[in-house]
């Protein structure tokens, strides 16, 4: 798709900026303490807001571009300054235009359907249902077709490198692998279903639960033979909106293995069943894959507190573990404290999504909890699931500047 020179200078001019911006003294600055967050040293939190879920608001709006192709570009290249320009977190704007290899699998070969409104703009929707009773549907349990798509990622860095490589080097990147089954079984079966298949198809469950767990696990090990696993040490994203500094993984080596990488999971649907039932029906399976990866970042907007003792604390590997809204920070934060396993902080978003205006005082009182909590901890925040900011940046970027204010002491 050709892209008219008017666009290419635009494009070229955003590559300078971002190119300043990664080489400016306030960027170094921020890596730095990136850097002391990843190795565990005494390093003050770290905080990022994830925007995708509102990037009609932060970065739609300043496309300038004409094409099709162009604006699609230009709209990476914003995206990858919102955080710097418009929040003054801690987003890391690189010194290059990082592309990743992309791969993925169909569980149990059942393409995922899903209806939702037509009109407006409701996040709302139902999968539909295919398995509806396990027992008698489980045939239709198939093994799950792998896709490696390896050469789109080398195109496209052929694509950029010649319209602005010469000022921003276009390479292909790491990033944290991805497993969430239980996710993919409710895609495919309603929860409801899910849950009463524990209880009436035990045998049946734990055979799902162990074909799909092989499939992550055959997906991963397709992805190590072509040579898709790279480096995870630094400004490579691992899922959740954080990034993947450490020094407990290496960086040197000419072929990695699963177990070289971060690594993501978690089990948001099963929130309705007993610590017991997750330790008997959804935790070896998830060990299973955890254990190949070299370090784990952990959940989502679930409670991790109920399957602390029982599971996650079992877990070597573990970097990172979601404190999500529901969580007992406090809980968590007698767990955590004095180990190397990341606090990450997930705020509640109804500061930022639903009030028009910041509630500062409890917007404090919000961060001042988790900072108590936490003492002792490795503390790092993320704001996440943010839809609308009700088309303020500045409210988002006081958000941050009350949360650093708050955390200005924090040891």
């Amino acid at each position: 798709m050709a892209i008219s020179q008017k666009d290419v200078q635009i494009l070229r001019d955003l590559a300078k900026q971002q190119a300043d911006i990664a080489h400016s003294k306030r960027m170094q600055g921020i890596v730095r303490d990136w850097v002391a967050h990843g190795s565990g040293a005494p390093s003050r939190p770290m905080v990022t807001i994830e925007y995708g879920t509102f990037a009609d608001e932060v970065v739609t709006p300043y496309l300038v571009c004409e094409g099709e192709r162009a604006r699609e570009i230009e709209a990476r290249l914003r995206g990858n300054l919102v955080g710097h320009l418009l929040f003054e977190d801690d987003a890391v704007v690189e010194d290059c235009l990082t592309l990743t290899y992309d791969a993925w699998m169909t569980p149990f070969d059942i393409p995922v359907t899903k209806d939702a409104p037509q009109s407006g703009n409701s996040l709302g929707h139902h999968f539909a249902e295919v398995i509806t009773d396990l027992k008698e549907d489980f045939a239709l349990l198939k093994p799950s077709p792998i896709v490696i798509a390896k050469e789109q990622a080398e195109q496209q860095q052929a694509e950029l490198s010649e319209l602005f490589g010469d000022i921003l080097p276009v390479e292909i990147r790491g990033r944290g692998l991805y497993a969430c089954p239980t996710q993919d079984i409710v895609h495919i079966m309603s929860m409801e279903t899910m849950y009463l298949s524990m209880y009436d198809y035990p045998d049946q469950y734990h055979a799902m639960m162990d074909r799909l767990t092989d499939d992550y696990l055959a997906l991963f090990a397709r992805m190590e033979q072509e040579g898709m696993l790279l480096s995870t040490t630094g400004s490579e994203r691992v899922a959740q909106g954080t990034y993947a500094y450490t020094d407990r993984l290496p960086n040197d080596l000419d072929h990695y293995t699963t177990r070289d990488i971060w690594g993501f999971m978690d089990s948001q649907e099963t929130v309705g069943i007993s610590s017991d039932m997750f330790a008997e029906f959804i935790f070896p399976y998830y060990k299973k894959v955890s254990d190949m990866y070299g370090l784990l970042s952990y959940g989502c907007c679930e409670p991790v507190h109920p399957i602390w003792e029982q599971c996650l604390s079992k877990l070597s590997n573990l970097g990172r573990v979601s404190i999500s809204p529901w969580c007992d920070e406090a809980y968590m934060g007698e767990r955590l404290r004095g180990t190397r396993v990341i606090y990450h902080r997930k705020p509640n978003p109804n500061f930022l999504g639903v009030d028009v205006a910041l509630d500062e005082e409890a917007v404090r009182a919000h961060i001042r909890q988790t900072v108590q909590a936490a003492r002792g901890c490795t503390l790092e925040f993320t704001q996440r699931d943010v839809y609308t900011i009700h088309n303020n940046p500045d409210k988002v970027k006081r958000f941050v500047q009350m949360i650093r204010e708050e955390t200005a002491d924090f040891s």
